[in-house]
């Protein structure tokens, strides 16, 4: 395999988290990072430019953010707005302002699912439980 040195400074928090988990991993801490490095650049090849803005920010997170991330839900008001939306479209039909109403909320909706199931994965990497959150969706 090619491989292209990189010497890169990092601050000495983020390197601790990265020495733990590739400790519990049983790899080294470059090893590590370049799995880190690998997983990013995958996921964001693979998702629009908005989803990638959103889950990006989560690999810098110290662990409590990212709990709250991976327990973050929809708000309230959108979360029964759109279900109201669901429930009219079956009965009636949409106006096509209602339409694209439905739609942006199901995009949050989604953009909260992906944050919240990337949280679980970090959080996981990170070695964590997180069997606590698969009946929290």
């Amino acid at each position: 395999m090619d491989v292209q040195p990189v010497i890169l400074n990092l601050p000495y928090t983020l390197y601790r988290r990265l020495k733990r988990q590739a400790d519990r991993a049983s790899r080294t801490v470059e090893d590590e990072l370049i799995e880190v490095v690998a997983t990013a650049v995958s996921i964001g090849d693979e998702l629009p430019a908005d989803l990638d803005e959103a889950i990006s920010p989560l690999t810098v997170l110290n662990d409590g953010d990212l709990w709250r991330a991976a327990r973050s839900h929809l708000p309230v008001e959108a979360a029964t707005q759109m279900e109201g939306l669901h429930l009219k479209r079956q009965r009636e039909g949409l106006t096509e302002a209602e339409a694209q109403t439905l739609v942006g909320l199901v995009r949050q909706y989604e953009r909260t699912m992906l944050v919240r199931a990337q949280a679980a994965v970090l959080l996981k990497e990170r070695g964590y439980d997180v069997s606590s959150l698969v009946g929290d969706i």
